[in-house]
């Protein structure tokens, strides 16, 4: 049986099983930029197009009718960019999109992906990149070297900070393949030619080094022989230098043309894989430049490869889709066994924790542990593969020895090594935290476990937790020990995280029991914790369970801050909490409970119970919001004086009728005085729906004049009850409100005139304006004289006529006659009213009685003061002609009386002066009339001559 390889061979796939020709696998045609995706363009007579090959299930291949000199895919997107000539584009295939497009200047000799996000593009002259992100244009990074010209470009790289590039190219001078590379230092802006065929950037990290040393490897085959180089580039201050190791590169007989056609990098391993033309791959250590191995692994020529998983892949001209990598089980083995080079595996296996070298590291070990080496040898136990040496017993063997002067102790050495390289274990951690907590560095621990240097347990936190609860928390979280995360939460105060974690985790601790350890603690803090547990989905605890925690503590104002969000959905099953919240605040905080009631947010809990707790408690609104029997209600009304009045008379609105009427008496009754001002404005606002009569029979019953006049003063504006407007007057009288009485009478019209006119006659005021504006408005005038002048009030006759309504003064003089009134009165009274009633009605409602003979002096005074009326005037002639005081020179010199009335008045009387009236007026035909029927014809030729009418 052959012994094993140390690498890993696999056959990914045959392009030609997938429909692609060979004729179209080439270097020129194929593309493979990384080991998701191959592309391939295929060109037959018929039709052009891209096919790319999905490495990763090749099920998945697709193709693309795409006219293109190059394609090549995105090394980890399904992005392709494509050259046309000098235009050059880029399509996002899963978003079928355009990402970029440009246009070079110069034709494109040679193109990659050096990023996702970039595109190395070699034109004759120089080299750009291109950056698919943004708007910018390709950007020069260097010109090409004299060195390249005439070559054919086959590969470019660039270290990961894009400061060191190499651009390769081969020739064929005199028959043999000549590789020519430049490399570029972009922070110098460097050159260097160099004959090289392939290349790659990658670091290893040398023993003692703080930081990876960056190299650079290349390989050559020139006329003098073949050699593999490896330099340092970047060198980092502090890290030891790398000296420069070359290499012979071994090509066997019958490939004696071969030559280097890429090289790719296993930075896992810190080697390098060189494939040649002519299908071989060399697998060198980078550190040493030692070759671990050399094999062909195609038959075909190999045109082009990609880094795979710390490995190479390659495809051959046949199709074939090839990979190489380090098979960790035999690797150091088979250098031990070909090669001998005992450090190289012994290296190897430790930066790589290899398996192989088991048992030569427990020698060295042991001889180390011989020769006291002691610090060498718990480096060596700190760096063995897989950590075999880094065992319990080691860490036993170590910490018992003495240190020397000036150096670490071996136990200290060997932690050191560890940390410096990678993490402790279980049992290193638990060994080291000891010491270090011991002398109070806590920091440091707190460090190496920021960087992951610690392997985290319970035993761990247990040693931890007496010196930093929260430093504990973070090694249990970490070591995953739900119970002693969920208590460190909980004593840490950080009891919002504790659900959180117990789902993600998956542990069910014992909530209720938890909730009253935390209540203990911190009660605010445990409400929030209580709420976030009850809304869970499926709640993890009960709300009945909380209010029995919280009430064991006598946590009243946490337990109201529970329930009030708890209960905020109002859903009748929790009726008994909204009644146990209600409770619990009438019984200790009732400004609490009057807030919750009156914010209406519950309506379930037990209505009569509370509302007996609210009264208790003084909430005398609240206890009325929830009762329904009238002798609860009636027992707490009558509290007004604490009561919100507003609200109070708002409340009416919601009681029926009987209901209401029967309160309002309640009230009443309890303290008349306190509660009256109440009892009328709600009165007022539902008069019309508790009917007035209703409201006066309560006042009226309880003998409360006052109410009543209240009551009915705001409604008597509004009602057209007549009943309502005289029950108001008599109201007024009561309680003497005379001006009210007065205003009322004056300027409403809905009451019975007829009536009021009579009880204010009964009611024998001590004013009596308003009955005068009764009769006044009502046209009782006659009989307002006659009451005022048997009843010795002769007074408010003056008062009437002279201040309220004068116009009435005709009617008043009439009145005054019809009782006898002495004439000097009535003259008195005349002359004492302002002029603003009708003479013609005075003189009507005396001439009616014969009496016109008193206003003699009082219309020869009003004549002489100027006045034209004519009623005056013609009261005067008709006083003249009965007294036959001069009428003659009377009637026939005034302009101001009417002809027709005096003549009227003059012709039972004397025919002659009514003929003089007649005549004076020019009244044609009274005149005419009275001449005929007298026999006065000679006045009536003269009359008739004098007009000249022949009319007339």
């Amino acid at each position: 049986m052959a012994d094993p390889l140390p690498i890993t061979f696999q056959e990914f796939v045959k392009l030609p099983e997938l429909g692609i020709d060979v004729s179209n696998i080439s270097f020129n045609t194929l593309t493979l930029q990384s080991d998701k995706f191959i592309c391939i363009r295929e060109k037959t007579p018929q039709r052009e197009q891209v096919c790319v090959v999905d490495l990763e299930d090749t099920s998945k291949t697709f193709r693309r009718p795409i006219t293109a000199d190059s394609a090549i895919m995105n090394p980890e997107n399904k992005i392709i960019a494509l050259k046309a000539g000098r235009n050059l584009q880029v399509f996002n295939l899963e978003m079928k999109a355009k990402v970029k497009s440009c246009v070079m200047t110069d034709d494109v000799q040679y193109w990659r992906w050096i990023t996702p996000f970039d595109i190395a593009l070699v034109t004759e002259t120089s080299v750009f990149h291109w950056s698919i992100e943004g708007t910018a244009s390709p950007v020069k990074q260097f010109e090409r070297h004299a060195n390249l010209n005439g070559t054919q470009i086959i590969s470019y790289t660039a270290n990961a900070k894009m400061n060191w590039m190499a651009l390769i190219g081969i020739s064929a001078p005199q028959g043999r393949i000549v590789g020519s590379m430049q490399l570029y230092n972009k922070d110098r802006g460097a050159s260097q030619p160099i004959e090289a065929h392939a290349a790659e950037f990658s670091e290893i990290r040398l023993e003692g080094a703080s930081q990876p040393t960056q190299v650079f490897a290349f390989a050559s085959r020139g006329a003098n022989g073949s050699k593999l180089h490896v330099v340092e580039i970047d060198h980092v201050e502090g890290n030891p230098p790398f000296q420069k190791r070359s290499a012979d590169i071994m090509f066997p007989p019958e490939a004696v043309n071969d030559f280097p056609v890429s090289m790719q990098a296993g930075p896992k391993y810190e080697v390098v894989y060189m494939v040649t033309k002519f299908g071989f791959i060399h697998v060198y250590d980078l550190e040493s430049g030692a070759c671990i191995f050399t094999n062909r692994i195609s038959g075909e020529t190999v045109f082009v490869t990609a880094p795979h998983q710390d490995g190479v892949i390659a495809v051959n001209r046949k199709g074939q889709v090839l990979s190489v990598c380090i098979n960790e089980e035999t690797v150091v083995p088979y250098i031990l066994q070909h090669t001998a080079n005992v450090e190289l595996a012994f290296r190897l296996a430790s930066r790589a924790n290899l398996p192989g070298a088991d048992q030569l590291y427990v020698q060295r070990f042991q001889q180390l542990m011989g020769q006291s080496q002691y610090n060498e040898a718990a480096k060596m136990a700190a760096s063995s593969p897989r950590g075999m040496l880094r065992t319990e017993n080691t860490i036993n063997q170590l910490k018992h020895l003495q240190s020397v002067p000036g150096q670490l102790s071996p136990i200290l050495q060997y932690f050191a090594t560890i940390l410096e390289k990678g993490e402790l274990n279980r049992h290193e951690s638990i060994e080291l935290a000891r010491p270090v907590l011991a002398s109070n560095r806590k920091a440091l621990l707190e460090k190496w476990l920021k960087e992951d240097k610690l392997e985290c347990s319970e035993e761990l936190g247990d040693i931890v937790h007496p010196h930093d609860a929260t430093l504990a928390l973070s090694v249990y979280l970490r070591a995953n020990v739900p119970a002693k995360v969920v208590l460190c939460f909980a004593q840490s105060g950080q009891f919002d995280k504790i659900v959180l974690y117990c789902k993600k985790v998956g542990y069910t601790p014992d909530w209720v029991q938890l909730l009253m350890q935390i209540s203990r603690v911190d009660a605010e803090k445990a409400c929030d914790f209580a709420l976030s547990l009850v809304k869970e989905d499926p709640p993890l605890i009960t709300a009945d369970q909380v209010v029995g925690v919280f009430s064991s503590q006598n946590m009243v104002q946490q337990t109201t801050r529970f329930l009030l969000d708890a209960l905020k959905d109002n859903k009748e099953s929790d009726a008994h909490l909204q009644t146990k919240l209600l409770e619990l605040n009438l019984l200790n905080a009732p400004q609490v409970a009057d807030a919750i009631l009156g914010n209406s947010m519950f309506t379930h809990f037990d209505r009569p119970y509370i509302a007996q707790l609210a009264e208790k408690a003084g909430l005398y609104q609240r206890a009325l919001e929830l009762y329904d029997n009238l002798s609860d209600i009636k027992r707490v009304a009558v509290h007004t004086e604490v009561l919100n009045s507003e609200w109070l008379i708002g409340y009416f609105g919601n009681l029926s009728v009987g209901d209401s009427l029967a309160v309002l008496r309640q009230m009443l009754e309890h303290n008349m005085a306190q509660n009256l001002q109440i009892v009328v404005q709600a009165a007022t606002k539902y008069s019309e729906l508790l009917g007035p009569q209703n409201i006066i029979e309560i006042f009226e019953d309880l003998r409360c004049s006052e109410g009543l006049y209240y009551y009915l003063g705001s409604v008597v504006n509004v009602t057209e009850d007549p009943a309502v407007v005289f029950k108001y007057i008599q109201a007024a009288v009561s309680t003497g409100q005379l001006k009210e009485v007065e205003r009322l009478v004056r300027d409403n019209n809905h009451y019975d005139a007829e009536k009021v006119k009579n009880y204010l006659k009964e009611a024998s005021l001590p004013d009596q304006l308003p009955l005068i504006i009764v009769c006044d408005r009502f046209d009782y005038v006659h009989d307002l004289v006659l009451y005022l002048y048997s009843n010795g009030m002769a007074k408010y006759i003056e008062v009437y006529v002279q201040q309220v309504n004068p116009s009435r003064l005709p009617q008043v003089v009439g009145a005054l006659l019809d009782v006898d009134c002495d004439e000097s009165i009535v003259k008195s009274l005349i002359s004492s009213t302002p002029a603003q009633f009708s003479i013609g009605d005075l003189v009507s409602e005396i001439e009616k009685r014969n009496r016109l003979k008193i206003l003699h002096r009082w219309l020869e005074a009003q004549a002489s003061n100027g006045s034209q009326d004519t009623g005056l005037y013609n009261a005067l002639a008709k006083i003249y002609i009965d007294s036959n005081y001069d009428p003659e020179q009377f009637l026939s010199s005034n302009k101001f009386y009417d002809p027709r009335v005096v003549g009227a008045y003059s012709e039972k009387r004397d025919p002659n002066l009514a003929y003089l009236a007649y005549s004076q007026g020019e009244c044609d035909d009274e005149l005419l009339r009275l001449t005929s029927e007298n026999g006065m014809f000679k006045q009536q030729a003269r009359y008739l001559i004098k007009r000249r009418d022949l009319g007339l």
